[in-house]
């Protein structure tokens, strides 16, 4: 998982969440937060992704922010410089099987058959991207929801209630979990159409 110091976050400390916000100022939080209470276990979570960051918070705020840049650093003009052969310049060339009628139809279409796949490829995902972002929101809802509260009262069944967008029933199956992690879940999982 590739994260920026300015990917948004949240850091939890146990079933509390201590920090919101860039990578960077969360991994601060969560490296103080870490030397004031050890014994409680920390994660940090991406908030795109519901993934969670692994991060080195050891030594002080100024070290914690060096290797988090130097995650991000630009790699070397060696390993930057291009290779022998053709240059890349991002069209992938792969092997479409379809019917005579249909290679008939893209060889009449303007600019012939590979503009018009890339031009219905880009109708058809434009027309797919709000449902295709729900998706991608109730699945980063449900890696934070496994690892927060996998093993929570009514977790399946809140589970359930998530990916069927039924959001009343997802309230009554989470009402006896954590504040913030209820509270977190809903605004992952319906950040694109709020109640």
């Amino acid at each position: 998982m590739s994260v920026s110091p300015s990917t948004p976050s949240i850091a939890f400390q146990g079933t509390r969440a201590i920090a919101a916000g860039p990578l960077a100022e969360v991994a601060v939080a969560a490296r103080q937060a870490v030397a004031s209470d050890p014994e409680k276990p920390l994660l940090v979570f991406d908030d795109e992704t519901g993934g969670v960051i692994d991060l080195d918070l050891r030594g002080s705020d100024a070290e914690v922010m060096a290797r988090l840049e130097a995650r991000n650093a630009p790699q070397s003009d060696e390993a930057k410089s291009p290779g022998r052969g053709r240059p890349k310049l991002g069209v992938v060339a792969r092997e479409v099987t379809l019917l005579p009628r249909h290679w008939a139809w893209l060889s009449a279409q303007p600019g012939g058959a590979s503009n018009a796949l890339r031009r219905l490829t880009e109708a058809a995902m434009r027309s797919e991207e709000g449902r295709g972002r729900a998706r991608a929101d109730r699945e980063a809802a449900y890696r934070f929801m496994s690892a927060m509260a996998g093993d929570l009262p009514g977790f399946e069944e809140a589970s359930r209630a998530l990916f069927a967008d039924d959001r009343e029933a997802f309230g009554e199956h989470s009402g006896g979990w954590p504040a913030d992690i209820r509270k977190h879940v809903a605004k992952l999982a319906w950040r694109a159409s709020p109640a």
